[in-house]
């Protein structure tokens, strides 16, 4: 281009390209910021494990005060596992687990940790639970069967969808219907006035919590030692089984 020729070009013209020059200058920035370094492959640590951990823990101890082990009969004394080793514990994990697109683990995570931190606050004379129903015992009975209850109505769903992962899970999702199933039924007998029935189905339900928390750490034992040891736990895989209705319904 020569000389005359960049006289010709008139201001509007110039004003043009310099608008164009800035707009594809910035377009090149916004491109160079979302791509400042590779991309790579990120490797989570699997969450089930504590997870899990914190679920037998918080169980087990909970189902040895139902069955009345050495005398227990009072559960404040699990408020720390109530609120922090399942209702934070249970809670952060489940965060991960949604995290690794796995919903079936966020949901019951996320769902169980919520009921121990619920269990705990009942427990705890700070919410004033207990006092509220200070002068009616058969209401306050009543209602913590259909507080368990519900629940055991939500775990059905749990024990469905487990049939399509593995025998051990069938397990512990089982006993636990079991065992909220019968927990609940000894509030309301209580509430009714059958003690001796009221004891004895509390116990039997205690019983069933304590098989599940057993199946949680055999369940533990097995995510522990998948990579850090030679030995392996068998966990019954069922999803062999749901390949084809799996194909057929994608």
């Amino acid at each position: 281009m020569s000389i005359e020729d960049i006289d010709k070009i008139s201001p509007a013209s110039l004003e043009l390209r310099r608008q164009f020059s800035e707009t594809a200058q910035e377009a090149h920035n916004l491109h160079s910021h979302h791509n400042v370094a590779p991309t790579t492959n990120v490797k989570f640590s699997n969450p089930t494990a504590l997870a899990i951990g914190c679920f037998a823990t918080t169980l087990t101890t909970l189902s040895l005060t139902l069955m009345e082990w050495r005398n227990v009969t009072i559960t404040n004394a699990f408020a720390g596992n109530f609120f922090f080793a399942a209702g934070l514990g249970m809670v952060i994990s489940a965060q991960w687990e949604m995290a690794l697109g796995n919903s079936f683990g966020y949901t019951v995570f996320s769902a169980f940790g919520f009921f121990y931190a619920g269990l705990g606050a009942i427990n705890l004379p700070f919410f004033g639970v207990v006092d509220a129903y200070a002068n009616n015992a058969s209401e306050h009975n009543n209602a913590l069967g259909f507080y368990v209850l519900m629940w055991a109505v939500f775990n059905i769903f749990f024990l469905v969808a487990s049939f399509r992962i593995n025998v051990v899970y069938i397990g512990i999702f089982l006993t636990i219907e079991l065992g909220f199933t019968l927990v609940a039924a000894s509030y309301f007998a209580l509430a009714d006035g059958d003690i001796e029935i009221a004891i004895a189905t509390k116990k039997a339900g205690g019983a069933f919590c304590f098989v599940s928390g057993l199946l949680g750490w055999y369940t533990l034992a097995h995510l522990m030692c998948q990579e850090s040891t030679f030995l392996t736990y068998p966990m019954g895989d069922t999803s062999r089984y749901f390949v084809h209705r799996s194909k057929k319904v994608s």
